[in-house]
């Protein structure tokens, strides 16, 4: 691992283990997330003056309006779209840094990428190569179409709050796959997941949350 990615002082392995330990305390369960978590160097997916609170669990500005999502929220929302079950093939909307994409990448055979601000995916992609997260493919298009040439996706986890859910992304789902996604009702966010049965889909309201919108087009 080059020093980059080791880190010293607050952006050390050390640091990852507690940011670790805090996830457990805060309910993650999911081993073979907590132990992604631990190996993915966090600092490197933010603006270097950031980095010595990028394990912090506090969500933290990328540019362009956008955030990188707190380690909890990451970690709760994989943890839901893999349910203790083994991922094939993943779909993210919202590339955002890259980070969750590569925690993703510990995860699953092939993760895909959406993601509508051009300047932030060029950021991303270096992120990605840094992060030898080497099965990831990243695009810049509108998550609200997801990726239909590569369907079905056994999981689907979308990093921005949406008014409804999107029904390409529905569409896209293996049966018995999995749509994590972040809703705004009246004002409030709360995070669902949806599961594709053969009789058709089961919405369940989980918690609430806390993302920036889901926008449509490019930016």
């Amino acid at each position: 691992m080059s020093a980059a990615n080791s880190g010293i002082g607050m952006t050390s392995q050390r640091t990852r283990m507690r940011m670790v330990e805090r996830l457990r305390g805060q309910g993650i369960r999911d081993e073979l997330i907590l132990a992604a978590m631990g190996e993915v160097p966090r600092h490197i997916f933010v603006d270097e003056a950031l980095a010595s609170r990028a394990y912090e669990d506090i969500a933290l500005p990328l540019g362009f309006g956008q955030t990188i999502s707190s380690p909890y929220t990451v970690a709760r929302m994989l943890e839901l779209l893999r349910s203790g079950s083994v991922l094939d093939k993943v779909l993210e909307i919202g590339t955002g840094c890259g980070y969750q994409a590569t925690v993703l990448s510990r995860l699953a055979r092939e993760v895909y990428s959406v993601e509508r601000l051009a300047p932030l995916l060029t950021k991303a992609r270096r992120h990605l190569r840094d992060a030898r997260a080497h099965n990831v493919r990243v695009r810049n298009a509108d998550g609200n179409l997801g990726m239909p040439e590569q369907a079905p996706f056994d999981g689907i986890v979308v990093a921005a709050a949406a008014t409804h859910v999107p029904q390409a992304l529905k569409d896209q789902l293996a049966v018995g796959g999995k749509l994590v996604i972040p809703l705004t009702n009246h004002g409030k966010q709360s995070l669902h997941i949806i599961e594709k049965t053969a009789q058709g889909y089961v919405d369940r309201k989980v918690e609430d949350a806390r993302f920036v919108p889901l926008l449509p087009g490019l930016g």
